[in-house]
């Protein structure tokens, strides 16, 4: 009899996609709250600190031997801490600029997915079940949430767009993603990938939005009580997740598939 897989990672649904802005979007404040104010830590002992936590999380998320809530987000968690911290020690320490570092970033993350696409691994985050795909699939995680600082900073400071109307814009570009889920023939897996990058910058001005000086366009709030509102949130959600969740199994005929097969077979495209 061949051997059924239980799934690592999440189904993808509304629950998933809240507590991926809710996760990412904590990042980019405990970030800040460790590399800025309060603690002042700057950001290249920041990264390696947040670079060490990820490196402990992923090892544990690899072991597991089925999805656990805690451990997948803390995973999220310390992509989005890192990235930040990676990302504005490229942009401001080493003075590669808003838009370079977003270039940078974006390069090298069409690079990972298409060094992925060519593996043969399968792309459909809802039917990884092999060790390769899933660190492919963390990869491509940590290089986004990295990713979504530099364009999150590049379109609130760059363009001067500013952090609450950068945040109107990224939120747009969300629904119209969605609308083309429901709506248009566009592959399930694309615009999964595009909302998942998406997401990444949408929280990092949201956050911003929220805790910078009313002087540089934010409310005013600070780290330390977004941070807390936001972790409390995240536990809240997770929590329930860890209560809700229903163990899934993947079928050895699909596990793994082509990287190219999800889009011939639209059940397997993710579910919003």
């Amino acid at each position: 009899m061949s051997k059924v897989l239980v799934s690592k990672l999440p189904m993808v649904g509304a629950l998933f996609w809240t507590i991926k802005i809710v996760a990412t979007t904590l990042g980019e404040s405990v970030s800040n709250y460790v590399s800025m104010a309060p603690l002042n830590m700057g950001y290249a002992a920041s990264a390696l600190i947040f670079l060490a936590a990820f490196v402990l999380t992923l090892t544990v998320q690899l072991r597991s031997d089925r999805f656990r809530p805690v451990v997948f987000w803390s995973v999220i968690l310390t992509t989005s801490i890192v990235g930040t911290a990676m990302s504005d020690f490229m942009n401001r320490t080493a003075g590669l600029g808003y838009a370079v570092g977003a270039t940078v970033l974006t390069t090298l993350l069409v690079l990972v997915l298409i060094g992925w696409r060519a593996t043969g691994q399968t792309m459909d985050v809802e039917r990884i079940a092999t060790t390769k795909g899933e660190i492919l699939y963390w990869t491509a995680t940590l290089v986004s949430n990295t990713l979504g600082t530099s364009s999150g900073d590049f379109l609130s400071d760059g363009l001067g767009i500013g952090f609450r109307d950068s945040a109107l814009v990224l939120g747009g570009a969300m629904l119209l993603i969605l609308a083309a889920h429901y709506f248009s023939p566009i592959s399930g897996t694309v615009l999964f990938w595009a909302a998942y990058v998406l997401t990444r910058p949408l929280g990092a001005v949201a956050e911003n939005a929220v805790e910078k000086p009313v002087a540089q366009g934010g409310l005013g709030v600070g780290t330390t009580i977004t941070s807390g509102a936001l972790l409390a949130v995240l536990a809240v959600l997770v929590g329930y997740q860890q209560l809700t969740h229903h163990e899934r199994t993947i079928a050895p005929d699909h596990a793994p598939r082509a990287a190219g097969q999800a889009d011939q077979h639209p059940e397997a495209a993710p579910r919003w």
